[in-house]
C-alpha cells in the first residue's frame, strides 16, 4: 500500500524528469554578434590591393603550382607524404576520432555476460541449522544482462557534440600543419635557388673585377698606372669574393631544410638539387580573394571556432550532472547446484527501468558550470584574436610585398645607371683621361647595386611565400567542413 510519503517522492521524481525533458541543459550558444568574424570590415576586400602585383581571384588550394615548377611540385608532394609534423597531426586526428567513437558508444546498449562455477559448502551455523554440516557441492551461476541509458536530459548528446567539435579542431590543426609544411618547403626551395642566383651574380662581379685588376696591372707595367691602383683593385676583388662562402652556406642550409621537410636525411637529398641558380617565378599576379574567403579558408580560424563549439557543449555536459540518469535494463540467469543445472527452479530474470540520482552538491556543480562558461569566454576571446591576427598578417604581407616590389624596380633602374657609369669611366681610364680611382668607385658601386638587386629579388620571392602562408592556402580535403556550425555557411 502506498504511503503519502512515497507518493510525494514519486511526484518529485516525475517532476524532475519532466523538467529535464523540457530542456534544463542550455543549447549551444551562438557566436556573439560583436565577434570580429561578423564585422563587415572583416569580410570585404583587402586594403593592399591597389597595385598590379595581386588580383582579387580565388586562391587555389595547390598554390605552389602557380610557379609551374615540376621540381617544386615534387618536393611539396614528398613533404605532404612524409613530413613528421604531418604524421603527428594525423595521429592526433585519429585520437580525436577515437574519442568521438567512445562518446558515441554511450548511445548503444551495454551487455554483460557472467559465469561463476565454484565448489563450495555452506555453513550450517550461517543457515541457522547447527549440527551436521551441509555437504560440499559444485555450484554454478550464469547470467546475461543488457542495459540502455535513456538520454532524457541530453548529456550524452552534448558529449558527442563536444567530441565532434574536437574532431573538427584536430582536422583544422592537420590542415594548418599542411599549410605550414607547404609554405616552408616552397620557401626552402626558393631560398636554395635564390642563393644559387646570388652566387652567380657574385661570381660575375668577381670576374669583372678580376679583368679590371689585370688591366690595371698591365697599365702599371707600362707606366700608365701605379702599384697602389693594382692593390686597390685586388682588394675590391677579394671583398666581392668574400660574399660567396656565406651564400654557399645559405644554399646548403636550405638543402638541409628541404631534406628534413621531406622526411629525409641530408645525404638522401639529390645533389643536383643544389645546382639550381634561378628560382621559379610567378607568371601572373598573386590571387588573394577577399576577407570573407580568407576567414573561411584559414585552418587556424576554423580550429579556434571548433574549440569554442567544444567548450559550449561541455557546459551542457557539466550541467547534466544536476539531473538524474535513467536506464532501461533486463537480465536473465540461472543459479544452482550442478545436479539441477538449468532446471526451471534455477532460473531468474529482471526487467525494468533504473533511475539513479546522486543528489549533487549544487554549489560544486554550479562552480564547475561557471568554470566551463569562463573557458568558453576565454576561447571566444582567442577566436577573435585569431581572426584579427589573420587579417593583420594578410594586410602586412600585402604591404611588404608591394613595397619590396617597388624597391626592386628602383634598384634595377639604379643598376642600369651604375652599369653605364662603370662602362664610361672604364673607357675614360683606358683613354688616359682620368685616373683609376673613379673606375674603382664606379665598379664598387656597380657591385654593391648588383648584390642589392639580387637580394631584393630574393626578398620578393620570400614575400610571395609569406603572402600565400597568410592567405592560408595549401590544403584540400573534401571531407573537411570549411565552416563550423557556429556560424552560417558562406556562399
Amino acid at each position: 500500500m502506498r504511503t503519502p510519503a512515497m507518493k510525494r517522492l514519486a511526484t518529485l521524481v516525475l517532476a524532475a524528469l519532466l523538467a529535464g525533458c523540457s530542456g534544463f541543459i542550455p543549447p549551444r550558444a551562438p557566436l556573439p554578434e560583436a565577434a570580429a568574424l561578423n564585422k563587415p570590415t572583416a569580410q570585404g576586400s583587402f586594403i593592399g590591393t591597389s597595385n598590379g602585383y595581386v588580383a582579387q581571384e580565388p586562391v587555389p588550394d595547390a598554390w605552389w603550382r602557380l610557379y609551374d615548377s615540376r621540381t617544386l611540385d615534387g618536393l611539396v608532394q614528398q613533404a605532404l607524404a612524409a613530413n613528421t609534423d604531418l604524421r603527428t597531426a594525423a595521429a592526433n586526428l585519429l585520437k580525436a576520432q577515437a574519442a568521438l567513437d567512445l562518446a558515441s558508444a554511450a548511445q548503444e546498449p551495454s551487455t554483460t555476460l557472467s559465469a561463476q562455477p565454484s565448489f563450495a559448502r555452506r555453513s550450517a551455523q550461517e543457515e541457522l541449522h547447527p549440527g551436521k554440516p551441509f555437504p560440499s557441492k559444485f555450484v554454478y551461476g550464469a547470467g546475461f544482462g543488457v542495459s540502455y541509458q535513456v538520454d532524457l536530459f541530453g548529456q550524452i548528446q552534448r558529449s558527442i557534440d563536444a567530441a565532434q567539435a574536437d574532431v573538427g579542431s584536430a582536422t583544422a590543426a592537420r590542415d594548418a600543419a599542411r599549410v605550414s609544411v607547404v609554405a616552408e618547403t616552397t620557401r626552402a626551395y626558393l631560398e636554395l635557388c635564390s642563393a644559387g642566383r646570388e652566387i652567380v651574380v657574385a661570381q660575375n662581379q668577381v670576374s669583372l673585377q678580376a679583368r679590371s685588376t689585370e688591366l690595371t696591372r698591365r697599365l702599371a707595367v707600362h707606366g700608365r698606372g701605379t702599384p697602389v691602383d693594382v692593390d686597390r683593385s685586388s682588394a675590391q676583388e677579394e671583398q666581392v669574393r668574400a660574399s660567396i662562402p656565406t651564400l654557399e652556406a645559405q644554399r646548403r642550409v636550405a638543402m638541409y631544410r628541404l631534406a628534413a621537410l621531406t622526411g629525409r636525411t641530408p645525404r638522401e637529398l639529390p645533389e643536383e638539387l643544389g645546382r639550381c641558380d634561378q628560382e621559379p617565378r610567378l607568371a601572373k599576379p598573386i590571387p588573394i580573394g577577399d576577407g570573407a574567403a580568407l576567414l573561411r579558408r584559414r585552418p587556424d580560424i576554423r580550429r579556434a571556432e571548433f574549440d569554442v563549439l567544444s567548450a559550449s557543449d561541455r557546459i551542457g555536459v557539466v550541467t547534466g550532472e544536476l539531473y538524474p540518469k535513467v536506464a532501461l535494463g533486463a537480465s536473465i540467469g540461472s543459479v544452482g547446484v550442478d545436479q539441477h543445472a538449468l532446471r526451471s527452479d534455477s532460473f531468474k530474470f529482471s526487467l525494468g527501468p533504473l533511475i539513479s540520482w546522486e543528489f549533487p552538491d549544487r554549489t560544486r556543480v554550479k562552480a564547475r558550470i561557471r568554470a566551463a562558461q569562463a573557458d568558453r569566454e576565454a576561447l571566444l576571446a582567442r577566436f577573435d584574436g585569431v581572426v584579427l591576427t589573420a587579417l593583420k598578417e594578410t594586410e602586412s604581407a600585402l604591404e611588404v610585398h608591394a613595397r619590396d616590389q617597388e624597391r626592386r624596380i628602383i634598384l634595377e633602374s639604379a643598376r642600369t645607371q651604375a652599369q653605364n657609369a662603370a662602362r664610361d669611366t672604364q673607357r675614360l681610364f683606358e683613354a688616359g683621361r682620368i685616373g683609376y680611382l673613379p673606375v674603382l668607385d664606379a665598379l664598387r658601386t656597380l657591385s654593391q647595386i648588383e648584390q642589392s638587386v639580387a637580394a631584393a629579388e630574393s626578398r620578393v620571392a620570400a614575400d610571395q611565400v609569406n603572402l600565400f602562408l597568410a592567405l592560408g592556402g595549401g590544403w584540400d580535403d573534401e571531407a573537411t567542413p570549411r565552416s563550423p556550425p557556429l556560424r552560417p555557411m558562406q556562399p
